[in-house]
């Protein structure tokens, strides 16, 4: 059997012992290195040749998100963000996405990491094994798109901002549009969202698996990209047309029975998520009209979103999956597929073709 090999980095040889002590514990893993700040994560990972890299954001000489962007240039490499609960934390986080990360894993400041981790270890494993799988090209920073985006200058942000005001005031749209999406969701969402044009007649709800402040760092940096708004959802909002809510983290996100106005709860996770998919998809079952309703389930890991995707396409909703090829884990929208929830498959760059058609 071919071991998985990873290196650790971080700046705390506590940590580092205590990732690895996790990590080989796992018959299909072994620990090929480590290292104490990005300088020598960038190195090591030239003489290693790691299939994954956990990767510390906060360290001295090079932080993690420098080191991300070495390494997607210099070896590309399957790169897991380690971040700590904090709003930095979450903007960082966000960025390194964007840059090429396959995932993070967020963790507290202050004595309690260890006992997070330890918590954490049965998700830092699966994860590893998933990036292992997961298609670097994927992962790889579209360099012309990049330098595209950086060249927005300050008056066109102005005036993207002045539209999105003159779109505000409850607008109830004629369709929803569900989107559940996980591992490889953040760099997904920034491929299509910016795509929807701002006088879409839907309102988009997001589930993305993610906890608290990160969610809200998305949010603003997809609004950032984006001509429709796109907010993190909070409880009592009203759906309205042009305008995507994304669930906050460590909250599901549900539709009432008056079809436009979202509730937040803390009812338990569903499959292990909070946020969760299924639980979105079921309260638009129960209190939407399905022939209004646009399902679309995306790049993750799990199943999060097949049941539920499953009935809205038997009851007459249209649904969505993103396709093997595009997918960073192709998990949820495989499932989904495979219980016959899926009617159209789609390429990530096609995703905002399809929803646009069906909503004409």
């Amino acid at each position: 059997m071919k071991m998985i090999k990873v290196l650790i980095v971080d700046d705390s040889l506590f940590m580092r012992k205590i990732i690895g002590k996790i990590l080989e514990e796992d018959d299909e893993i072994v620990v090929v290195g480590s290292a104490k700040n990005g300088k020598e994560a960038v190195e090591m990972n030239l003489k290693l040749n790691p299939d994954v890299i956990t990767l510390d954001v906060e360290m001295p000489i090079m932080n993690g998100l420098e080191a991300l962007k070495e390494i997607m240039n210099t070896k590309p490499t399957k790169v897991i963000m380690l971040s700590s609960l904090t709003t930095e934390g979450a903007k960082e986080t966000i960025e390194a996405l964007e840059n090429g990360a396959f995932d993070f894993l967020s963790k507290p400041d202050g004595k309690s990491v260890s006992l997070n981790i330890e918590k954490i270890s049965d998700e830092l494993i699966q994860m590893v094994k998933e990036a292992k799988k997961a298609n670097i090209n994927l992962l790889k920073v579209n360099k012309v798109k990049k330098s595209k985006e950086e060249k927005i200058s300050f008056s066109s942000i102005l005036k993207k901002k002045a539209k999105k005001e003159l779109h505000k005031g409850h607008k109830k749209p004629s369709k929803i549009v569900s989107i559940g999406i996980s591992t490889g969701g953040p760099k997904a969402l920034q491929t299509i969202i910016p795509k929807i044009p701002e006088d879409i007649d839907a309102g988009i709800l997001i589930v993305q698996h993610m906890p608290p402040k990160f969610t809200k760092s998305l949010a603003d940096r997809l609004n950032e990209l984006s001509n429709i708004e796109v907010r993190e959802a909070q409880d009592g909002d009203k759906v309205e047309r042009g305008v995507a809510y994304i669930a906050p983290g460590s909250h599901h996100m549900t539709l009432s029975k008056d079809k436009e106005t979202i509730k937040l709860n803390l009812d338990p996770p569903s499959q292990g998520h909070r946020p969760s998919v299924d639980v979105m998809y079921n309260s638009l079952i129960k209190n939407y009209d399905m022939k209004k309703l646009i399902a679309v389930i995306m790049t993750g890991m799990g199943k999060d979103g097949a049941e539920g995707i499953k009935k809205i396409r038997e009851l007459g909703g249209i649904t969505i999956g993103q396709s093997k090829e595009t997918c960073v884990v192709y998990g949820m929208p495989r499932v989904a597929d495979e219980l016959g929830g899926v009617e159209y498959v789609a390429d990530l760059e096609k995703i905002p073709e399809y929803i646009l058609k069906h909503i004409k």
